[in-house]
């Protein structure tokens, strides 16, 4: 959940300092944008990946501190409960190889994770929500120990006046409970995808990130489960926008889709930041306004599903980019590596297109598109341009993935990385079987005991084959 911080208390006066300084900042970078300072070149390619550690019985386990130190490595970070970690890459250029040597370097780090879990009786776990994970296990006491976890905690329930967070999602089940913290974040895990935007296109990448979301949220579902109730084909969408809720703030929710298109640039949404949502770590750094502290500070506690990012080059120039949020964890690399992929053709076609899709789309027709890929995964029927009500499935496989391919072509994507990628998005479409699906169909067929879908979940995880491929068989 971002940077650490020096307190978890704050005044008035810090609140006031810190909004004179985000004020600066986003005029600063506004101005660096319009002025054509911002990098965008060479585009590049990243991501976060965020799992479970769990024992033999397939229980998470609070034990992050201790297992980082034993792997010692500093692409491997706490994250905001002791049983969740998040896995970093080093960026690579996006053409040729460079999905395929992020999938390379990705998959050493997690098999030396795995070694690591090994020799201290764990295993490691992507998934978007654990379906083992229970209510009393998101609770404080579980808490990574860094400052900026208590301080969002803390200030979260200070804008809700001290009243309980109310978890409510109804889906092929209902679920209802309560709860006195934001540790429900810790239950939605995610495969965060990073794209550099080239110099410009801030506008026209935000927008076609948002559009690509629907497509890329049911062709990816993977967390169906929470609390043993079946909610969503993607539960952690609901979840994770109750879990930091800030009461009755509509317009400011920290969990969001968002509520336009941009026109202007991408110094719109970081203005929207200063002005819409209340500031929820004010923590005044004395570095100069080009450092970005306070403004990036402040964009690190907004977590929408496509959030822009300020990061800088090797030489200090500042260069903007997309943080695709809408992926879960898992189920293996490989779909992990597929879904970037498509998420890299799609929006670059998008964007690229002699005609944006997003100047022939009203924006709540992109969000309810996103929101019934989420709830209804393959099984959704959307609305794209002049096309009603027609299955998400189907529109994949005419559609978007064609759109995918010429977007990865365009991007001088090796033909044997488009094939195997996008191939693996196809096949999911065809079979109809998501990480979601999978889940369901084993619990229909062996009953709903979570810890033995779990078990059979990460025996075919460790094999490493795409989801669209695993049998229904128990695990030995």
């Amino acid at each position: 959940m971002g940077q650490e911080i020096e307190t978890t208390s704050f005044t008035d006066a810090d609140s006031r300092e810190f909004a004179e300084h985000l004020r600066k900042e986003t005029d600063l970078l506004m101005a660096w944008e319009k002025e054509g300072r911002i990098s965008g070149s060479p585009r590049t390619a990243g991501f976060e990946l965020e799992c479970w550690l769990v024992d033999q019985d397939m229980q998470p386990v609070a034990r992050n501190e201790e297992f980082i130190a034993a792997l010692d490595n500093d692409l491997v970070v706490p994250e905001l409960s002791r049983f969740n970690l998040e896995f970093n890459g080093d960026p690579e250029i996006l053409s040729g190889t460079g999905i395929s040597e992020l999938h390379k370097n990705l998959e050493k780090l997690w098999r030396d994770a795995r070694d690591t879990a090994a020799q201290m009786d764990l295993r490691l776990a992507m998934i978007g929500i654990l379906p083992t994970v229970t209510s009393a296990h998101l609770c404080e006491e579980n808490m990574s120990d860094a400052r900026r976890y208590k301080a969002i905690n803390n200030q979260i329930f200070r804008l809700r006046k001290g009243q309980p967070i109310l978890l409510d999602i109804d889906g092929i089940e209902h679920l209802q409970s309560e709860h006195m913290d934001v540790m429900l974040e810790a239950g939605a895990t995610s495969f965060q995808i990073h794209l550099k935007i080239p110099e410009g296109g801030g506008t026209d990448y935000y927008n076609a990130s948002k559009l690509a979301s629907a497509p890329l949220m049911a062709v990816s579902a993977n967390s169906p489960y929470l609390f043993g109730r079946d909610l969503w084909a993607e539960s952690r969408i609901p979840l994770f926008e109750q879990a930091v809720s800030v009461g009755n703030w509509d317009y400011a929710e920290r969990v969001t889709f968002g509520v336009r298109f941009i026109e202007e640039g991408f110094g719109d949404i970081f203005c929207a930041n200063r002005q819409r949502y209340p500031v929820l770590l004010p923590q005044c750094s004395d570095r100069p306004p080009e450092k970005m502290d306070h403004l990036r500070l402040q964009n690190g506690t907004i977590w929408r599903w496509n959030r822009p990012i300020v990061g800088w080059d090797e030489d200090g120039t500042p260069h903007f980019r997309m943080e695709q949020r809408v992926v879960p964890a898992g189920p293996t690399i490989v779909d992990s590596m597929a879904n970037a992929a498509f998420y890299y053709g799609l929006v670059t076609w998008f964007a690229e297109n002699e005609v944006r899709p997003h100047a022939q789309c009203q924006y709540h027709t992109a969000r309810d598109n996103f929101y019934l890929a989420a709830h209804d995964g393959l099984d959704a029927r959307i609305r794209w341009q002049q096309i009603d009500d027609r299955p998400i499935d189907e529109l994949i496989l005419d559609l978007f993935l064609p759109m995918a391919h010429a977007g990865l072509e365009q991007l001088d994507i090796a033909k044997a990385d488009r094939e195997l990628y996008l191939g693996i998005i196809e096949q999911r479409a065809r079979t109809g079987q998501t990480g979601a699906v999978w889940q369901r169909q084993f619990v229909k067929e062996h009953g709903g005991d979570m810890a033995q879908l779990l078990k059979s979940y990460l025996h075919y995880q460790d094999l490493g084959e795409p989801v669209h491929s695993w049998p229904l068989d128990p695990s030995e």
